[in-house]
């Protein structure tokens, strides 16, 4: 369906205020539309935990019992998903726009270093994914809690570990909420500007017209769209954007593969001017990591999330081949020429190529809205809490979902190039939330566990850090190079 679905945590006003504790999750006591996963924590939990874990702490009895406490068996689950239903979100968390630019990248990269880069960036992606989960499973054992989002295993690890650090739990949690309201954002960004391009693609062949006429077009729509608060009604919009995402799929790769020239006919290797581009793509792709925690929290059986043959990695063994075959095969057949949707490459006048872009588009278009909902719901209890009323406070909240909608869309025309904004974002917030931030949690999580023998994990952590940071500055540098001139790369 789409990349990433609003299956992250409502952040509360707390996020701004820097009040309480931190966050943690609630109870699920119903199922939300489209299983749409939700918090499993009350929002203090945390800091009664942390508290009682302190005045336990003197006593032996209290340290066995904190370790012998299983979070799996105290999450009380109204709807708990099948290992089935888990991984179909995970598909659709990871797949949607980041595999239709994948053989842009792999032109930024060239195509045997794509390939072999692709399957590299999957496996540390998916690494990334599997460390975050454990940290989660340390901390809620540590202050013995059911369930914890992703904001709330950065606070809690930093909460629980070195005494220099305890102070910044605040602010780490901040951190990773504002780096979630700026990847949905950005995602929004994506969304708007790909329709509106492909949607345009095909009116070409009819009738010319600029892109920011189609963008203005789809500004009062999108805006009466997204004024739908109660995700239950978009249960039929999530259904049919997902029909429409898997039959647009399929289509596009049957184009793909008619009439493949010989590999000699592209670059194997890129230069290394656009390897940065390619990383913030490839990550962009790449980053579910927001949903991870959402989805084990919410399983019957959350054992079967991680291990070899697991939910996440048979999952991601799927997203990493299709996202490998879709790059190596489109690169492939395009060369140079491909842009940043595969799609805008398919034939202009043939009926079907025209079928696929305007399916795709409109299963976008709806997919807007459930990422949409992610950030507004992390900045509305904010705006809320300075009404009184409770006609200004839903007052506020419209013009609030109004005024974040324009945005995007301002955004979108301000660049109008489909796959720099597609590297910017995932150079920018993806790297942070997919390579930067479960290195830096892992770390501090066990600080008063153990790295291992010769410390090896704080080396891997190391690395991947090292890495993520490499591509975080690179990526957004010649993204932002590419933006403001073009002919820099």
């Amino acid at each position: 369906m789409s990349e990433r679905q609003p299956l992250l945590q409502q952040s509360d006003a707390s996020d701004y205020e820097g009040s309480g504790r931190s966050s943690a999750l609630r109870p699920v006591s119903s199922s939300p539309p489209d299983s749409t996963l939700v918090n499993v924590q009350s929002e203090d939990s945390i800091a009664v935990a942390d508290e009682e874990s302190h005045d336990s702490s003197q006593g032996s009895g209290s340290d066995a019992g904190k370790s012998m406490y299983n979070p799996t068996n105290h999450r009380e689950l109204e709807h708990p998903t099948s290992n089935f239903d888990t991984l179909v979100h995970l598909l659709k968390g990871n797949i949607g726009t980041g595999i239709l630019a994948m053989p842009h990248a792999f032109k930024n990269a060239g195509l045997y270093v794509g390939l072999v880069g692709t399957l590299i960036m999957g496996a540390i992606c998916t690494h990334c994914m599997h460390m975050l989960v454990k940290s989660s499973h340390e901390l809620c054992r540590r202050l013995q809690l059911p369930a914890l989002d992703f904001p709330g295993v950065a606070c809690s690890s930093f909460d629980t570990g070195p005494l220099g650090l305890r102070r910044y739990s605040h602010l780490a949690r901040r951190i990773v909420t504002i780096f979630l309201f700026i990847t949905q954002i950005g995602f929004c960004c994506v969304y708007f500007l790909f329709v509106a391009l492909n949607i345009k693609d095909v009116m070409d062949h009819y009738y010319v017209m600029n892109k920011y006429i189609y963008l203005l077009i789809m500004l009062v729509p999108m805006v009466l769209l997204n004024l739908v608060r109660n995700l239950k009604y978009l249960t039929p919009v999530s259904l049919i954007a997902s029909v429409l995402t898997v039959a647009g799929l399929a289509i596009t790769f049957s184009y793909l593969l008619h009439d493949l020239p010989d590999t000699s006919s592209v670059k194997p290797v890129a230069s290394w001017a656009t390897l940065p581009l390619y990383f913030g793509t490839a990550v962009y792709a790449f980053e579910g990591i927001g949903v991870v925690l959402p989805l084990e929290n919410n399983m019957r059986t959350p054992q079967d999330f991680g291990g070899t043959t697991g939910v996440l990695n048979t999952g991601m063994v799927i997203v990493a081949c299709l996202y490998t075959a879709v790059g190596f095969f489109g690169y492939l057949k395009y060369g140079d020429m491909v842009k940043g949707s595969i799609t805008l490459n398919l034939p202009q006048d043939d009926i079907l190529s025209q079928l696929v872009k305007i399916s795709m588009a409109v299963a976008i278009f709806f997919s807007y809205t459930l990422q949409f909902y992610v950030p507004v719901n992390i900045v509305e209890p904010f705006v809320r809490d300075q009404f009184e009323t409770r006609q200004a406070k839903e007052l506020a909240a419209t013009i609030l979902r109004i005024v974040l909608v324009t945005f995007t869309f301002v955004l979108a025309a301000c660049i109008p190039n489909l796959a720099d904004i597609i590297s910017l974002v995932g150079a920018v917030s993806s790297s942070a939330l997919a390579l930067i931030a479960p290195p830096i949690i892992e770390m501090i999580t066990f600080y008063n566990v153990g790295y291992g023998r010769y410390n090896s994990l704080l080396w891997k952590d190391f690395a991947i850090l090292a890495f993520g940071v490499c591509g975080f500055v690179f990526g957004t540098w010649a993204s932002l190079s590419e933006i403001f001139n073009p002919s820099t790369i």
